[in-house]
């Protein structure tokens, strides 16, 4: 099997595909596999996924307790008991950088599986497997290939999947080190009129920091964004005023990001080729749901390629028909993600109101159902259930 990507969802998918016994090897356009970016959020639903494919993630990052929402005027609307999420959807919720995640996917991952350097510029899929084209003339065959590249994905260009279209926004973000944060369990979201802004523990010191604003094509980034984000944002909460004092030009360096949404496929053609994670669905980070469904992605393919009777080798229409399968499972759920994490989130205070009036047991039993609803929870169970105490994955570090 070949994947495409080494970004955490490739490596994920390749760990679930080596736990079943399957033949796999990865390839990377980059020079290395380090992970850049800031931190991730993994709800329970993500977590219960890493302890499926042996992933460790003890004392990694930071356990979340709540989520305090709040306006750009003071007014409080929601506090979000995480905790009590997290014991009702078996696992908790924390935030961790995504070096760290990405560290702790590597931790037993045969690295000789992993080939650098291999950019995907062709994939060709027939009734006997499927085949990789790759800048400078190389190749690589298999009995599939997953397109795991991310927002950019080649092998999605190739099977002529929709391309992402902008929503409107971008994000300022990015992590840094803020030992005068008090709480380091709570994490924080202020709303505004014209952008929303948040400040997540994501373990020791550092912290997960984003300031969202309108973006189009005609954006012109500001000379000295700082001052342009202070300007906007400065005043809407202690920790937000903290953040900004704290932050430089050379922190904003990466951004912004504008964020991007895929129409959500239900099925691609026949043919022993798929997506997963960002090649998939990217979507915006509203909900902080990207890394999770990507994780979702991986459980949900390798079940139905477990149940495939002949197993994988030699490609055909069973394969295919796993594939789509997969595919349109999928496809419900995540939609449902993306289309709420599409919804503008900056309103006005008037608009907001009403918000504040809800009880938070209210707010986090809401949010409670909808990741359980899109969890696939009784395949889940089923996956546990045939899974040893110890997961590993076989042939330990090279």
């Amino acid at each position: 099997m070949l994947v495409i990507g080494a970004g955490v969802s490739g490596i994920s998918v390749a760990r679930g595909l080596l736990r079943d016994g399957h033949d796999v090897t990865v390839f990377d356009r980059r020079n290395d596999t380090r992970a850049g970016g800031g931190a991730v959020t993994i709800w329970s639903n993500g977590e219960t996924v890493l302890r499926q494919l042996g992933v460790d993630m003890d004392g990694s990052g930071q356990l979340l307790s709540s989520v305090q929402v709040t306006t750009a005027g003071g007014r409080r609307l929601a506090t979000l008991d995480v905790t009590a999420m997290g014991n009702r959807l078996g696992a908790p919720v924390r935030m961790v950088p995504r070096r760290v995640l990405l560290g702790r996917l590597m931790d037993g991952f045969p690295i000789d599986r992993i080939r650098c350097n291999h950019r995907a510029v062709a994939v060709h899929a027939g009734a006997d497997g499927a085949r990789v084209e790759f800048d400078g003339g190389g190749r690589a065959e298999g009995d599939l290939v997953i397109g795991a590249d991310g927002l950019h994905s080649v092998v999605r260009d190739v099977v002529g999947a929709p391309a992402a279209e902008p929503t409107g926004w971008c994000s300022w973000q990015g992590l840094i080190t803020l030992p005068e944060l008090a709480d380091r369990g709570v994490a924080a979201i202020v709303i505004g009129q014209s952008g929303n802004t948040g400040v997540w523990p994501a373990g020791g010191a550092e912290v997960q920091w984003w300031f969202d604003q309108p973006w189009s094509h005609d954006f012109v980034r500001p000379r000295r964004p700082i001052e342009a984000i202070r300007s906007a944002f400065g005043g809407w909460s202690d920790s937000v005023d903290m953040v900004l004092d704290r932050l430089t030009d050379e922190h904003l360096a990466g951004s912004p990001y504008p964020h991007f949404r895929h129409p959500i496929f239900r099925a691609l053609p026949p043919g022993a080729v798929t997506l997963l994670g960002d090649a998939a669905h990217t979507m915006p980070p509203t909900l902080a749901q990207g890394t999770n469904q990507a994780l979702l992605d991986t459980m949900v393919l390798c079940k139905a390629l477990s149940d495939l009777p002949g197993g994988t080798r030699g490609g055909g229409t069973d394969l295919s028909r796993a594939l789509r399968r997969y595919e349109k499972i999928r496809g419900r759920r995540v939609g449902a993600v993306s289309r709420l994490a599409s919804l503008q989130v900056a309103h006005s205070e008037s608009v907001l109101r009403p918000a504040a009036l809800i009880p938070d047991r209210l707010h986090t039993g809401m949010l409670t159902a909808f990741v359980r609803w899109t969890s696939h929870r009784r395949m889940s169970a089923l996956i546990d259930r045939g899974l040893p105490t110890a997961t590993s994955v076989p042939g330990g570090r090279r």
